[in-house]
């Protein structure tokens, strides 16, 4: 595969840091490139139009108008384009089935890379479950196999709740969870600092009902809520969430199935202590709406901790080089859950949890396995 990375005219960057970032992802990612740094909208125009039918890009349109919107009139790369803004510039559409990243500075390059040769080497489905732009699910399946239903692993990405983080964290993870014999289902929601804490919540959870009416055979009695840093808080609410309305459902149907597994990797399960800490610098708050004193009963309802037990088998990952605090909070959170809990702390930090070359990766996968009995004979 081959990567294109254009930076567009009077672009606020050093084009020759951008140009080793991309070369260090690239490398990484054992894929070929190029990096062009063009000076008119001319040549930025030429080059996405140059792009071949295999190539991945990623187009930095800067700050000039003309080159701003081809974001809405897609060259003929479109589907494997990602368009990146450095500076936080709002939610943009993308037109053609482009993507749009904005808002994550340098680092937005590494991750605008990952995007486009994931999206080019293994696209997913996007599924619909509401009307909103942030309402979707991409669905990578397994391999053909005998027929039988895959079980499902469903990905709640994290960002501190904050919209500059999108569903493309968990790419990589969707596609090893597909590899290793599951259905993917990756859920992008709408993130509190925009639309509110109710919005993020009942997104999840429509978002996982929306695996009823998908229409390929899936087995929604294996499913595993998998989420990463403040998608862990999430996937364990979800799941929880779940089976109370299951539970309070006499004589539920085929449509009322519990989550089999909750997983947290790096998950920020005890949200009345993170508030207290100040946690992504006042992450907590700035997305429930207020602190622990001021609104008690959103955190009793919302964090992990205040809501144990869950009434769900929950498997705790924790890379021992994370964030301290991550660290004491998945520790305590395990003690706390008892046996609802198994507890897998190994060398890595906050990303080795959603890298899979990653030790601590392939042990929650083995882990996930084990769990989901996924090589059980049919």
């Amino acid at each position: 595969m081959h990567v294109l990375v254009v930076a567009g005219p009077r672009l606020t960057a050093d084009t020759r840091l951008l140009e080793e970032v991309a070369a260090g992802e690239m490398a990484a990612l054992g894929v070929s490139g190029r990096f062009a740094a063009v000076t008119d909208v001319d040549a930025f125009r030429a080059e996405l139009d140059g792009a071949g039918g295999d190539q991945a890009v990623v187009a930095l349109p800067g700050p000039d108008l003309d080159a701003r919107r081809l974001i809405g009139t897609p060259p003929a790369c479109a589907a494997r384009t990602v368009w990146l803004d450095l500076a936080r510039v709002g939610p943009l559409p993308a037109a053609g089935g482009a993507a749009h990243h904005q808002g994550r500075g340098v680092l937005g390059l590494v991750w605008a890379i990952r995007h486009a040769v994931h999206r080019t080497r293994r696209p997913a489905r996007r599924v619909p479950y509401g009307g909103h732009a942030d309402q979707w699910g991409e669905l990578r399946l397994p391999a053909a196999g005998d027929g039988t239903p895959p079980p499902v692993a469903v990905l709640v990405h994290g960002g501190y709740w904050r919209s500059i983080w999108e569903a493309d964290l968990m790419d990589a993870l969707a596609i090893d969870l597909a590899d290793r014999g599951y259905a993917s289902w990756n859920l992008e929601y709408r993130r509190p600092d925009l639309y509110g804490w109710d919005a993020t919540t009942g997104d999840l959870a429509t978002g996982l009902a929306a695996l009823e009416t998908v229409d390929v055979p899936l087995d929604l009695d294996r499913i595993a809520v998998i989420g990463h840093s403040a998608g862990g808080q999430l996937a364990l609410r979800l799941a929880a969430d779940k089976e109370r309305v299951v539970a309070d459902t006499p004589r539920a149907g085929t449509g009322m199935r519990r989550v089999a597994l909750a997983v947290s990797l790096a998950g920020v399960l005890d949200l009345v202590e993170g508030d207290r800490r100040h946690l992504g610098s006042g992450a907590v708050a700035a997305a429930l709406g207020g602190t622990a004193d001021r609104i008690p009963e959103v955190y009793a309802a919302s964090s992990p901790m205040e809501r144990l037990p869950l009434g769900v088998p929950q498997l705790i990952v924790q890379g021992a080089s994370d964030d301290l605090d991550l660290l004491d909070i998945g520790r305590r959170y395990a003690r706390a859950a008892g046996d609802e809990a198994t507890y897998l702390e190994a060398p890595g930090d906050h990303f080795a949890v959603i890298d899979p070359s990653s030790p601590i990766w392939k042990s929650t996968a083995e882990e996930l396995a084990i769990r989901l009995d996924l090589h059980r004979p049919q």
